[in-house]
């Protein structure tokens, strides 16, 4: 489990096709207080980690499956793509954002960019099958990170993106057309699931 908030900035290394996509994600995470086969959120995507290695400097290595590459956009990773890291939650640690599981759900995809003020409020649209888990005010994590939903218009939402949240994640560099992977709030899901039952 995770809670969205993104701790480090990772850059993707290299990427290889060997049956599974495998990629290298160098990191400012202490390596050494990383095991194998822990989860970290890359990009929103809870990846096992089955190698690591500090030269030239810290990174680790995973593998991904074609149902993660079908729903992620992890398949256009390329060498310097900039990507959001989280670890996993621990006992005790602090829930600053909300329950996020690091399971795509579908990408969405940045249809506005609007300047107020210091902050940039971007539109996305989401797949219709997912639009109706999203609601104003609710929570969705975007590329790895937890936000909140300020307006929903079909199957289109509006995020605002304070500088502060720019400067630590990759949303500094988002671009009009970018896919992004989104993971509708899981009480969202489940609500919906036991209406189908009344």
């Amino acid at each position: 489990m995770f809670t969205g908030i993104v701790t480090d900035i990772g850059e993707v290394l290299q990427t290889e096709q060997q049956g599974d996509l495998r990629a290298r994600i160098a990191t400012k995470y202490d390596i050494a207080g990383i095991e194998i086969g822990a989860s970290i959120a890359s990009d929103g995507v809870c990846l096992t980690v089955i190698a690591l290695g500090s030269l030239p400097r810290p990174w680790y290595e995973v593998q991904i499956s074609a149902e993660t590459v079908s729903k992620t956009n992890l398949g256009t990773w390329a060498p310097g793509q900039r990507v959001n890291l989280e670890r996993a939650l621990k006992v005790g640690d602090e829930l600053g954002g909300h329950i996020v599981s690091g399971h795509v759900d579908g990408m969405a995809e940045v249809v506005g960019l609007t300047p107020e003020g210091d902050s940039l409020r971007v539109t996305f649209r989401a797949p219709e099958a997912l639009a109706k888990f999203i609601a104003p005010k609710g929570s969705v994590a975007l590329n790895g990170t937890s936000l909140t939903v300020n307006e929903v218009n079909g199957a289109d939402f509006g995020i605002n993106f304070i500088p502060h949240t720019q400067k630590v994640t990759t949303w500094g560099d988002v671009a009009l057309g970018d896919f992004v992977n989104l993971e509708v709030d899981t009480m969202a899901r489940y609500v919906a699931r036991l209406r189908e039952w009344e």
